[in-house]
C-alpha cells in the first residue's frame, strides 16, 4: 500500500513538473517568436516578466500558510520587469520570523522547481529583522530593492517590508548615492571610460542599460533635487531602453545565454531582424551602429546630468567674469550673454580655448548654444582672420583637457563645423578586428594619449615624454592626429586619402610651408613606423637605414614616433604592451643615431668594439677559442641584439651538442617568454620548434633563426602564454623539454599535433582575412623578405615555416605581428646562401597559397 502510495505521488510530481515545463516552454516560445522580429523591447519583456510572476506565484500558493508569514518578490531587473530570456529571476524571500525548517520547505518548494527548469535565479532569502542592518559590503543589494516588487505572499507582511526599505533609503541615501556613482566610474573604467566601443555591450557599457538604470535609482535617491531641477526627457530614456532590450532579446536568442556584446558578426544577425534600412547588409549594420551610439549618447547625457543633480559642482575660487562675454561658473565655463553669444561664433572659440586653458569644463549653456547655431557658419568662417586662425593654431597645443574639450566640440557640431572633413569618420565604424573604437573616438583617444605624456604614468612612458618636450610645434602633433585617419571613410588606402582630405584644411588654415609639409608627412606616413618596428628586421642596419632616409630629419622623426606611440595606444586596452613599446623605442634610438649621421661611423667602429668587449669581458668559465668559434659565422646584429650576459649563455648552450639533440633555456620577462634553443642543423628544425610551441598554446610574437658555417643554429622565440599552460602548470617546462627533445631527435611527429590541435573546435576558426604572400629582394641586401597575411590560426608558423623548408630555403629571422584575426608573418629566407630569383620566388609564392588554402579547407 505504502508502494502503491509513493508511486501516486511521484507520477503526480512528475506531472506537475511537466506542466511547469510546458507553461515555461510557452512562455518561452512566445517571447522567442517576438524577439526573433524584432521585437523584444519593452513591452515584450514585460509581458514575459508577467509570465514569470504567474509561474512563481503558482509555486507559492500550495505553501501559503505552513511556515512563518512571508512574501516572495521581484528586485532588480526582474522587479523593473526588464526580462530577457535567459536573465537572472532575482527574488527576495523575506519570513516574519525566524527561519526554520518549516520556512526551508517555502524556500525548496519555490525555488528547487524553477533550478529543475534551468533558469538563472539570482535569490536572497533574509528575516524581516535583518532588513534594519545595514548591509555596507553589498551595495548592489540595497540598489536592486530599490526595483523591490510583490509577486506573492502576504500583503501585510510587503507593507512592513516596504517601509523598512523606504526607512533605510532614506537613512542611507547618501550613502547609497556614493556606491552608485562608485560602481558607475569602475563600470565606466573598464570600458576605458567611452561608449564608442565597435562591440559594444549593451548592458554594461557607457550608454548601456546599466546607465538607464543608475538614472532611474538617482532620480528615486533624490526626488527633491531633481523636483528643483526639472524634468528629465524620459520619453528619449524610454525609447533608448527599448532598443537596446530589443538588441539584448536576439543576442540571448542567438547565444543560447545571457550574452550581452553586440560583436560584429551578431551586428550581421540583429540589422537584418530589426529590418533597419539600406540597400546592403553593410549599409543596414551602418545603421544599427550609427542607431546605437545615437541612443548611448542621449542615455550618457542623462546620467552625466543626473549626477550633476544629485552632486552639483563646486563653485570654483575664480568663478565669475573672465572676459566681456565669458564667465566661469559651477558648471564650468559660460556665456555672459548667451543670446549675444549665439550669434558670436568667435566667442565661442573663446569659451572652447579658456576652458582649455583653465582646465575647466564648458557648461551645458555653451554647448547647447553653439549646437542651436552652428549650421549656420562654414569652416571658412572660423579661419577667415590671422587671430582666429592664431587662437584655432594655440587651442590644439597638446595640453591635459584637449581631448574632453575636442570631444564636446564633436558632440556639439563645432568641430566638424570647423575640420568638415572629419565628419566623414564621425561614428565610424571599422570592421577590422583590431581597433575596439569608432574612427573619430580612437583619433580622439589618441590625442588623449598624446597629452597624458605632460604626466606619464610609467619610467617607461616617460622616455617618450621627454621627446615631447623636445618637439617643435606640438600643436601640428594634434593636427595631424585629426586628420591620420579620416580617409578611412574610403575602402583604399585610407593615408593617401586622408592627406588628400587634409589639404583643403590646411590651406584654410594658411600653414607655413614647413609646418604643413610636416602635417602632410605625419598623415601619409603615420603606419611607416609601425610597420618597420613589427614588419621588418629593424636590427638589421639597411632597414634602419632605409627607414631613416623616408624620416628624413630628427623633427619628423620625433613626431612620427610619438605619433606612433599614441595611435597605438588608442587603438584598445592592452594593444601598446610594454615589448611593443620597448621595441618602438629601440627603432628610434637606431634611427635617431642613424638620421644625426652618427650611426653608420659607429656602425663599423661599434662592430669591431663590440666584439673586443665580448672577448674582453668573457667570463672564466668560456675560454677565447670557444667564444671566438660560436662568434664565427653569426650575422653582425647579433652583437647588438643581444648583451654580454645572454651572450655567454648561448655559448655555454651550443656546448657538447650531439646531433639530433638540443640544448634550450627557457627565461620569462613581464608577460613575454623567450625559448632559446641550440642544435645542429637539420631539415625542418626551426618549423618543429614553432608547431611545439603552438600545440602549447603559446603566441609566437617574435623569432630569429641563426646558423653558422659549423651548422650550429641558434634559435630564438619570444611568445606569451595564451593559454597558461606555463602558469598552471608546475611541470610544464618539463613537458615542453620533453616534447622538443622528441620533435627535435625525430620520435615526435609535430605535424600530427597540431592536425588534432586544428580539428578541436574550440581552435577553430572561420575566415576573415584574405591571404596575401609578398616576396621582396629590396628590402634586405642579404635575404628575400617573405610576407604574409593571413587568418591567424593555431601553428601557423609551423606551416608557414615547413613549406618554406619544404621549398629548399632556410629562414634566418621571423616577426610576426598579430593584429586582432589577422596574422602578418615576415620571414628573411635564402636558398643555397642566395636571395630568391623569380622563378624560384613564384615557385615559394604558390606553394605557400596552396598550403595556407589547404590548411583552411581542413579546418
Amino acid at each position: 500500500m505504502n508502494d502503491m502510495v509513493g508511486e501516486s505521488d511521484l507520477n503526480l510530481q512528475a506531472a506537475a513538473r511537466r506542466a511547469l515545463a510546458d507553461r515555461l516552454g510557452a512562455l518561452r516560445a512566445e517571447y522567442t517568436a517576438a524577439a526573433t522580429a524584432g521585437r523584444g523591447g519593452r513591452g515584450v519583456q514585460a509581458q514575459y516578466a508577467a509570465g514569470m510572476d504567474r509561474l512563481v506565484r503558482s509555486l507559492v500558493e500550495p505553501v501559503v500558510g505552513t511556515a512563518a508569514p512571508f512574501v516572495v518578490c521581484a528586485v532588480g531587473g526582474y522587479g523593473r520587469r526588464a526580462l530577457c530570456l535567459h536573465s537572472d529571476i532575482d527574488l527576495l524571500l523575506v519570513f516574519d520570523g525566524a527561519i526554520g525548517a518549516a520556512e526551508e520547505r517555502v524556500v525548496n518548494a519555490v525555488l528547487q522547481p524553477l533550478w529543475d527548469l534551468r533558469l538563472s535565479v539570482g535569490q536572497h532569502i533574509r528575516e524581516l529583522r535583518e532588513l534594519d542592518e545595514a548591509e555596507d559590503d553589498n551595495p548592489e543589494f540595497l540598489l536592486a530593492l530599490l526595483d523591490l516588487r510583490l509577486l506573492a505572499g502576504d500583503v501585510r507582511l510587503f507593507d512592513h517590508l516596504l517601509e523598512r526599505t523606504h526607512r533605510t533609503e532614506a537613512a542611507r541615501h547618501a550613502d547609497l548615492v556614493t556606491a552608485l556613482l562608485k560602481l558607475t566610474d569602475e563600470r565606466y573604467a573598464s570600458f576605458n571610460n567611452t561608449l564608442y566601443q565597435l562591440e559594444p555591450d549593451v548592458k554594461n557599457a557607457p550608454g548601456g542599460l546599466r546607465d538607464i538604470s543608475a538614472v532611474r535609482w538617482l532620480r528615486t535617491l533624490a526626488r527633491e533635487a531633481f523636483a528643483v531641477r526639472g524634468r528629465l526627457d524620459g520619453e528619449r530614456l524610454e525609447d533608448a531602453e527599448d532598443f537596446l532590450l530589443r538588441i539584448r532579446s536576439l543576442l540571448h536568442l542567438e547565444h543560447g545565454r545571457d550574452a550581452n556584446v553586440l560583436t560584429h558578426d551578431s551586428q550581421d544577425r540583429v540589422a537584418r531582424a530589426l529590418g533597419l534600412p539600406g540597400a546592403d547588409l553593410r549599409q543596414q549594420v551602418e545603421a544599427l551602429m550609427g542607431e546605437y551610439f545615437r541612443h548611448a549618447r542621449a542615455v550618457t547625457r542623462a546620467l552625466d546630468w543626473s549626477r550633476r543633480v544629485v552632486r552639483p559642482p563646486a563653485v570654483p575660487d575664480d568663478a565669475g567674469p573672465v572676459t566681456a562675454s565669458l564667465a566661469i561658473g559651477a558648471d564650468g565655463v559660460e556665456f555672459v550673454d548667451p543670446d549675444k553669444a549665439a550669434v558670436q561664433p568667435a566667442v565661442w572659440l573663446e569659451a572652447f580655448a579658456l576652458a582649455i586653458a583653465n582646465r575647466e569644463p564648458v557648461s551645458e549653456q555653451v554647448r547647447s548654444v553653439v549646437q542651436a547655431n552652428v549650421g549656420r557658419y562654414t569652416a571658412d568662417y572660423f579661419t577667415a582672420t590671422e587671430e582666429g586662425r592664431l587662437r584655432l593654431r594655440s587651442m590644439l597645443h597638446p595640453t591635459p583637457g584637449l581631448s574632453a574639450r575636442l570631444s564636446d566640440m564633436l558632440e556639439c557640431g563645432l568641430l566638424t563645423a570647423i575640420f568638415p572633413e572629419f565628419e566623414k569618420i564621425h561614428c565610424r565604424v571599422i570592421r577590422d578586428f583590431y581597433h575596439k573604437y569608432t574612427v573619430d573616438e580612437h583619433t580622439l583617444l589618441a590625442i588623449r594619449a598624446l597629452e597624458s605624456l605632460w604626466h606619464p604614468p610609467s619610467a617607461s612612458r616617460a622616455r617618450f615624454a621627454s621627446i615631447l618636450n623636445e618637439v617643435h610645434e606640438p600643436e601640428l602633433l594634434t593636427l595631424a592626429l585629426l586628420y591620420h585617419d579620416v580617409g578611412k571613410w574610403h575602402e583604399d588606402d585610407h593615408a593617401v586619402e586622408s592627406l588628400r582630405l587634409a589639404r583643403p584644411m590646411l590651406a584654410r588654415l594658411r600653414l607655413p610651408d614647413e609646418a604643413r609639409q610636416t602635417v602632410e608627412f605625419l598623415i601619409r606616413h603615420h603606419l611607416a613606423m609601425s610597420r618597420v618596428v613589427f614588419r621588418r628586421d629593424f636590427t638589421d642596419p639597411e632597414t634602419v637605414a632605409q627607414f631613416a632616409v623616408e624620416v628624413g630629419n630628427e623633427e619628423q622623426l620625433k613626431k612620427l614616433c610619438l605619433m606612433t606611440l599614441v595611435d597605438m595606444d588608442a587603438v584598445g586596452p592592452g594593444t601598446l604592451t610594454p615589448w611593443k613599446e620597448d621595441l618602438l623605442w629601440r627603432l628610434y634610438v637606431d634611427a635617431y643615431n642613424r638620421v644625426t649621421l652618427g650611426y653608420a661611423d659607429e656602425l663599423i667602429q661599434e662592430d669591431q668594439a663590440g666584439r673586443a668587449s665580448v672577448m674582453a669581458e668573457r667570463p672564466n668559465d668560456v675560454s677565447e677559442a670557444e667564444l671566438t668559434r660560436f662568434l664565427q659565422g653569426l650575422p653582425r646584429r647579433y652583437l647588438s641584439v643581444f648583451g654580454l650576459s645572454t651572450i655567454y649563455q648561448h655559448v655555454r648552450l651550443a656546448r657538447g651538442l650531439l646531433p639530433d639533440e638540443l640544448h634550450a633555456s627557457l627565461e620569462r620577462r613581464d608577460d613575454i617568454w623567450e625559448l632559446t634553443v641550440a642544435a645542429l642543423d637539420k631539415p625542418y628544425l626551426f618549423s618543429n620548434i614553432a608547431g611545439v610551441l603552438s600545440y602549447f598554446g603559446m603566441d609566437i610574437h617574435r623569432g630569429q633563426a641563426m646558423t653558422t658555417p659549423d651548422h650550429l643554429v641558434l634559435d630564438i622565440f619570444e611568445f606569451t602564454d595564451g593559454e597558461g599552460f606555463l602558469r598552471q602548470n608546475a611541470s610544464a617546462r618539463d613537458e615542453i623539454a620533453r616534447v622538443l627533445r622528441g620533435a627535435v631527435a625525430g620520435s615526435i611527429d609535430v605535424a600530427a599535433l597540431l592536425r588534432g590541435r586544428r580539428r578541436s573546435i574550440v581552435y577553430r576558426r572561420r575566415r576573415e582575412v584574405g591571404t596575401h604572400v609578398h616576396l621582396d629582394n629590396t628590402h634586405s641586401q642579404k635575404y628575400t623578405v617573405l610576407e604574409i597575411v593571413t587568418d591567424d590560426a593555431p601553428g601557423l608558423l609551423h606551416r608557414v615555416s615547413r613549406t618554406v623548408s619544404d621549398q629548399g630555403c632556410d629562414v634566418d629571422l621571423v616577426l610576426i605581428s598579430t593584429e586582432g584575426r589577422k596574422a602578418v608573418d615576415v620571414l628573411h629566407v635564402i636558398r643555397h646562401g642566395r636571395k630568391l630569383d623569380e622563378p624560384a620566388q613564384a615557385q615559394l609564392e604558390r606553394a605557400l597559397e596552396q598550403a595556407l588554402e589547404e590548411t583552411y579547407e581542413a579546418d
